[in-house]
């Protein structure tokens, strides 16, 4: 036969244990669809219930804590300098972007950057040095130490107004 049972004479010990395999399968076939949809219950040392969502939600905000932590060390580690660099060149690189391809002569970005770029052999360009420097005059400049040559340190820095170069 199909289902595997034995056909014609046979012994009860062998039907017996056709049956008990039958009751078997049956009995498992009943659990499984009793407990497909169970959940498992995960508990802790202790033998309480652990709450995995919640769990989960803690690391996830400890996670982005830390993420957020580590975004705020790694700006602090980056220089004042290079970040606002770094800024002023992705403004002018949109700023590029946004013009056409094609440029022509009354075009005032390109005929400011052609003025201000220093040619060899340029007349001119001595006076617009001294302009350039009256200019930056005019800016607040620190005081610088006056004093006698400092000792060479390791990054040839110069003593500042408030530092006269000895480490004490």
């Amino acid at each position: 036969m199909y289902s595997g049972a034995k056909t014609g004479l046979v012994l009860t010990d062998i039907q017996r244990e056709q049956q008990e395999l039958k009751n078997r399968d049956q009995e498992t076939v009943t659990l499984e669809a009793e407990f497909q949809y169970a959940e498992t219950v995960f508990r802790d040392k202790s033998g309480r219930k652990r709450n995995l969502k919640l769990e989960r939600l803690e690391q996830r905000r400890k996670a982005e804590k830390d993420s957020e932590r580590d975004e705020l060390y790694a700006q602090w580690g980056k220089g004042l300098a290079q970040t606002r660099q770094q800024q002023q060149n992705l403004e002018d690189a949109m700023k590029e972007m946004q013009k056409p391809l094609a440029r022509y002569i009354d075009d005032e970005d390109l005929d400011q950057m052609l003025r201000e770029q220093e040619r060899e052999g340029d007349p001119m360009a001595n006076f617009i040095k001294k302009n350039k420097a009256k200019e930056n005059k005019n800016k607040k400049v620190r005081p610088r130490y006056s004093g006698p040559a400092p000792p060479p340190n390791r990054f040839n820095i110069w003593p500042g107004y408030r530092w006269d170069g000895v480490d004490r």
